[in-house]
């Protein structure tokens, strides 16, 4: 029933879409505001009702595309990559980079170029153009950009009927059908139509579109494909298609043909009338151009756009300084990669579907590899589709192989010899060999490209050990492929190999013989009968290495996650933003001789997660769901034992990815149960990092609490509070310290305090612009909520108006202890008004008022109250702290007052601070002057001592950064 409903629910949606698309297009490209019930002739006629289904099938985006946001149309993200027309004598090319075609002479041509007719071009004829390039250059795009703009009237308008093909399709169809039939099995509306009936030279407007021909077994023979002429007559697919191409079926007929740099020979050279490579974009202006269309279109407001604004600048910079990405992004793919991956950065939202960094590259593969198998570019003699030869599974155990010795030996560059050894391995079969030949051609250079080197990455430079060097196209995709070889079990030790196949063949026996051995069990004698059931040890002592090998991938994980060398490293989100945005200022310091590789451990614990290995199984991938749960059940343990261990806050900003990635909500609970603090101060938070700690949070269950959640100077906004709100209710101290909060910030928070489900016991906002409108819309929380102990609105802007609001507020608040309004520009008056109401409160102990402008008549009355107005037998004395003396007597809190101004001053008012530590001089030489007692002298000496140091250091500019410290 559901589906039924689903299904139903997708043909209202296409019907209320075709409607829009009737309004919406140009009448000149043939389309005019009529329903499809209208009986008007215009409307029957095929031709017209081809184009419209043509778009709507063309203009149909694939799942990978949903994850920029709203809807985008082709021709908005559309950018031209560079087609070059390329002599029959230049391809040798078919064989070069796809860099080096920056340096060829070639002319370039458009889309509209590519039928203009040729020198070999008669009269009568049709051109067939072969348009051919690497994996990732953008062929599949070329064509659907080039079907749409046919459906709309902008280019080959002089083609009445373009009829376009999967060579996939066609490949797999094993009953004879003729031309008709063909079209009319995908284009039922063209079953009958006359320009496809072979007579005149009436198919000269029409123009066959074949994508992806090196899926096609093609054979040229004579004697293996016969003629035909007929477009009646049923053949078997490819022959039809070599007669097409033989122009002996519809000779007036154009045809484009895309392949694959080895599939180029299929067709002889005589039958080709223009070969064609499409390049990609072999300038940052082209790929500057995708990266706007991309980015600029999905954001929404101002903020955001002025941010995506800022992005495609960064993204400019970095690629005009020919980068390594500059290179990488030569090639469309890395493109998509790229703005999918900033996308994902930048502009996460909590309210759309869960996306995690393993699954962007687990479906940039899938767009790249779905489907594809390994083919042997060695003509027609040779089978092109084998059983059990995906592609994708080629790709990683070559390719794979050779990331995952980089990440163990910490490298990220190979040399040609390298290259050779582990890619092209060891003496292979003709067989093996010419599939080595194929991938070489199609896919290396899809994944591995020269190293650029002081911004030169021209391909006939050499290092002084006169070798090339070559490195991943995207560095993380090196760490990626290195965890996808780990996870599918490709690194097995000949011993397990071994093992595994004894197994299976025992196994295979013992299924054989166990008839035989229940009927014999009766005759023959216990120690004879021992022997056979011997026969059942291998499975199981295959099964016991297995498990061993898992608990090894957990322990690799774990191990990766916490190396000591690395903890100091930003963490990996970072990373990857650095690794696309370029470093601009001072180069982050670097703690370890090699690159760290973070994302290691991370993208295996991705590739656990079950929409990931849907998708790995659909490229021939197969993480087995045994494997998955004996990695988890080991990790679970490592994982709880490393985090017994404190850890720097990127190494436990790092761990909250892993989780969030792992997407496992009972492991990500249990390896929380174990923390009972995060702090990630001086995390440079983002809305990404955000969601991930507030995801993670999610899943443990609600009686779960922090003791603190520090994210102190963590460049906080509003709207990342509003995200972290599910994190918050976990937490019994939050610290949000130096985030430049303003007061809108405190409407969420004074709903956080009475959210009946929080249980705040601390709440500090040092450094916040809270100023006096926002405190006042948080004091309104204190009436209801009880939990709270603690809090700090030190240096908020609080003023006189905001203290006075919260002393009449505190009697409605029993269960406050301490409360810090330090350095708030709060005078005499409002300051005596709130130790006065603190003095009432029953519970209050400790106020701190330090670094306020208050006289030391005004200080001097603060200490004397030493009781509360009332007097039935319940006051006590509450401590204030107001400067390094009480009185004449030093202040016994004096040295954490110092301890705070020195970790703060960096960034406060320096004059403001100067200003008050010289009053605090002036108050200890007033009591020094006041005490009779030499001991008494020597220890107003010693802090005076401390608070010129404090000084000196203020003005030599020497005190340490803030780290968010608040008394």
């Amino acid at each position: 029933m559901c589906s039924l409903h689903r299904q139903l629910s997708q043909l209202v949606g296409v019907w209320r879409w075709k409607r829009r698309l009737e309004v919406s297009l140009h009448p000149a490209a043939g389309f005019h505001c009529r329903t499809f019930c209208s009986n008007t002739s215009e409307l029957a006629d095929p031709i017209e009702i081809h184009k419209r289904k043509l778009f709507l099938w063309f203009s149909h985006l694939p799942p990978e595309e949903k994850q920029f946001g709203g809807y985008f149309s082709p021709e908005t993200m559309h950018v031209d990559p560079l087609i070059l027309e390329t002599k029959p004598e230049e391809r040798a090319g078919l064989l070069r980079s796809s860099l080096q075609t920056q340096t060829s002479s070639s002319p370039c041509m458009s889309v509209e170029q590519l039928f203009d007719p040729t020198d070999a071009w008669s009269e009568g004829r049709g051109l067939n153009v072969l348009l051919y390039g690497a994996v990732g250059t953008g062929k599949s795009t070329v064509v659907r950009k080039l079907v749409l703009d046919w459906c709309a009237g902008t280019t080959l308008t002089h083609f009445k009927l373009l009829v376009p093909f999967s060579c996939e399709d066609l490949g797999q169809l094993t009953k004879v059908a003729s031309l008709r039939d063909l079209v009319s099995r995908k284009y039922l509306h063209l079953r009958k139509h006359p320009l496809l009936s072979g007579e005149g030279n009436q198919a000269k407007d029409v123009l066959f579109v074949f994508n992806g021909m090196e899926k096609m077994k093609l054979d040229f023979r004579i004697g293996s494909t016969e003629l035909c002429s007929d477009p009646n007559e049923a053949l078997p697919a490819g022959v039809v298609v070599v007669n097409l191409l033989r122009k002996y079926l519809l000779p007036e007929a154009s045809i484009l043909v895309t392949t694959r740099l080895s599939a180029l020979d299929r067709i002889p050279q005589k039958y080709v009338s223009r070969y064609v490579q499409i390049c990609g974009f072999n300038d940052p202006d082209r790929q500057r151009a995708y990266f706007t269309s991309r980015l600029l279109q999905q954001s929404g407001d101002t903020a955001q756009k002025h941010e995506a604004q800022a992005i495609v600048e960064l993204l400019y910079l970095n690629l005009q300084r020919e980068s390594q990405l500059a290179a990488a992004c030569f090639l469309p793919s890395y493109c998509w990669l790229t703005c999918a991956t900033l996308h994902f950065l930048h502009f996460t939202d909590a309210k759309a579907p869960i996306r995690t960094l393993t699954g962007i590259y687990t479906s940039f593969l899938r767009l790249n590899f779905g489907g594809e198998v390994l083919g042997t570019g060695a003509g027609i003699s040779v089978p092109i589709q084998e059983p059990h030869s995906s592609l994708m599974l080629y790709v990683v155990r070559t390719v794979g192989k050779l990331a995952f010795d980089g990440v163990t030996y910490k490298r990220t560059s190979f040399s040609e010899k390298e290259l050779e050894q582990w890619i092209g391995g060891k003496t292979k079969t003709d067989e093996e060999l010419r599939q080595l030949a194929m991938f070489r051609t199609d896919v290396l250079d899809f994944f591995l490209a020269p190293c650029v080197e002081s911004g030169k990455h021209l391909p006939g430079e050499f290092s002084e050990n006169n070798e090339r060097q070559y490195v991943f196209a995207v560095p993380a995709m090196q760490e990626y492929l290195a965890a996808l070889y780990v996870v599918l079990g490709e690194n097995k030790s000949a011993l397990e190999k071994l093992t595994r196949q004894v197994s299976v063949a025992i196994g295979q026996a013992s299924e054989d013989v166990s008839a035989i051995v229940n009927i014999l069990s009766k005759f023959i004698p216990l120690r004879v009968f021992a022997v056979f059931n011997l026969l059942k040890l291998f499975p199981k002592l295959y099964e016991k290495i297995s498990r061993h090998t898992k608990g090894s991938i957990a322990r690799t994980m774990a191990a990766e996650m916490f190396r000591v060398e690395d903890s100091y490293n930003e963490d990996v989100l970072d990373q990857v933003e650095q690794s696309l945005l370029g470093v601009h200022g001072p180069q982050p310091q670097q703690f370890s001789e090699g690159p760290p590789f973070e994302l290691y451990p991370i993208f295996m614990g991705g590739l656990l997660h079950y929409g990931n290995r849907i998708l790995l199984e659909q490229l021939g991938c197969n993480i087995q769901s045994t494997t998955v749960a004996q990695i988890t059940r080991v990790l679970r343990k490592y994982l709880v034992r490393e985090l017994s261990k404190p850890q720097p806050p990127e190494e436990l900003m790092d761990l909250l990815v892993l989780l969030y990635e792992f997407q496992n909500p009972r492991l990500t609970a249990e390896v929380l149960a174990s923390i009972r603090a995060i702090r990630l101060t001086n995390i440079r938070m983002t809305s990404l990092k955000c969601f991930v700690l507030s995801s993670v949070l999610s899943c443990t269950p609600a009686r779960y609490h922090l003791e603190e959640l520090n994210l102190s100077s963590c460049l906080l906004t509003h709207d990342m509070l509003q995200m972290l709100w599910p994190a918050f209710r976990h937490a019994h101290i939050l610290n949000l310290q130096f985030n430049s909060l303003g007061p809108e910030s405190c409407i969420l928070l004074r709903d956080l305090l009475l959210d009946p489900k929080s249980s705040i016991k601390s709440l500090q906002l040092c450094d916040n612009p809270l100023l006096e409108s926002g405190a006042c819309t948080l004091l309104e929380a204190l009436p209801e909520n009880q939990s709270l102990r603690h809090l700090s609105l030190m240096h908020t802007g609080l003023g006189d108006k905001g203290a006075l609001q919260l002393a009449e507020r505190l009697q409605q608040h029993t269960g406050l202890q301490e409360l810090n309004v330090a350095y708030n520009n709060i005078g005499d008056n409002a300051a005596l008004a709130l130790v006065d109401a603190c003095r009432e409160h029953p519970s209050i102990h400790t106020v701190h008022l330090y670094l306020n402008p208050l006289s030391d008549v005004g200080k001097q009355s603060l200490y004397v109250r030493g009781v509360p107005k009332s007097h039935d037998g319940s006051g006590r004395r509450v401590k204030v702290l107001a400067s390094v003396t009480e009185g004449s007597d030093i202040s016994e809190d004096w040295h954490p007052i110092l301890s705070v101004i020195r970790e703060n001053a960096s960034s406060w008012d320096r004059d403001r601070v100067k200003q008050q530590l010289q009053v605090f001089l002036r108050d200890l030489e007033w009591g020094r002057q006041q005490q009779q007692s030499l001991w008494k002298r020597l220890h107003f000496r010693r802090v005076e001592k401390g608070v010129r140091k404090t000084l000196r250091m203020l003005e030599k500019d020497t005190l340490p950064s803030s780290t968010g410290h608040s008394k």
